[in-house]
C-alpha cells in the first residue's frame, strides 16, 4: 500500500502561504494572530497530525518549527506527537539536523519521497513548505493538499503554487471555522 502525502498549508485568500506567523522577518507580519481556527479547527489538525507518521519539510519551514516545537509541552499532546515522530527536511545547504529524529535529504528529494511513499502506512504530512511543495506538485507526488484558509487578502508573497503549474483538483471536504476561517481538502483529478 503507497502511503498519502499531504500538504498541509496556511493559506490567505489570495493564495499566500508564506510567513504565516511572522517569524521570516517577510514583513508580512503574524497575519494568521488576529483569527482563531475553534475547536472544530484544533480538531482537524490533531486528526491530520495523528494520521501521519512522518513529516517532510523545506529548510526554511524547518527552521522556524525546530526553534519552537522541540521546547513545547501543550495539553493537546501536538508537540510529543511531532517532535517523536521521524522528520525529513529538504536543503541543498544544510548538513546536518539538531530537531530529534531528524533527515537532511539534499540530493534527489523526489526519489527520497517516492521511496517513503512506498514504505509504512502512515501519510507523509508536508507542513507549509512553498519550495518543496512547488517542486512535488508537477511530479504527481502530492495526493491532498489541506488548506487552512485565512480570511485576509495580502497582496504579496510566495503562493502555494507555481505561476507555470496547471492542474485540476477535486474538493473533497469544506468546513467553514471561527473567525471566518475554512478548511479545504483537495485531490489532484
Amino acid at each position: 500500500m503507497t502511503r498519502k502525502l499531504v500538504v498541509s498549508v496556511y493559506i490567505s485568500l489570495d493564495g499566500v502561504v508564506q510567513d504565516p506567523v511572522g517569524m521570516e522577518n517577510s514583513g508580512l507580519g503574524n497575519w494568521v494572530g488576529p483569527f482563531s481556527r475553534g475547536p472544530e479547527g484544533d480538531e482537524i489538525m490533531r486528526q491530520e497530525l495523528w494520521a501521519a507518521d512522518l513529516a517532510l519539510m523545506g529548510r526554511t519551514t524547518y527552521e522556524g518549527f525546530a526553534a519552537v516545537w522541540p521546547n513545547l509541552n501543550d495539553p493537546g499532546g501536538f508537540a510529543k506527537r511531532l517532535n517523536g515522530m521521524p522528520k525529513y527536511v529538504a536543503s541543498t545547504t544544510m548538513r546536518q539536523a539538531e530537531w530529534t529524529n531528524t533527515t537532511v535529504l539534499s540530493v534527489d528529494v523526489a526519489g527520497h519521497v517516492r521511496r517513503l511513499k512506498g514504505e509504512g502506512e502512515g501519510d507523509i504530512l508536508v507542513y507549509g513548505s512553498a519550495g518543496l511543495v512547488h517542486s512535488l506538485l508537477p511530479l504527481g507526488l502530492v495526493d491532498q493538499v489541506h488548506m487552512l484558509i485565512y480570511p485576509t487578502v495580502l497582496g504579496r508573497g510566495t503562493r502555494l503554487f507555481p505561476n507555470d503549474f496547471a492542474a485540476r483538483f477535486d474538493l473533497r471536504d469544506l468546513r467553514q471555522l471561527g473567525s471566518g476561517m475554512a478548511h479545504a481538502v483537495y485531490t489532484p483529478s
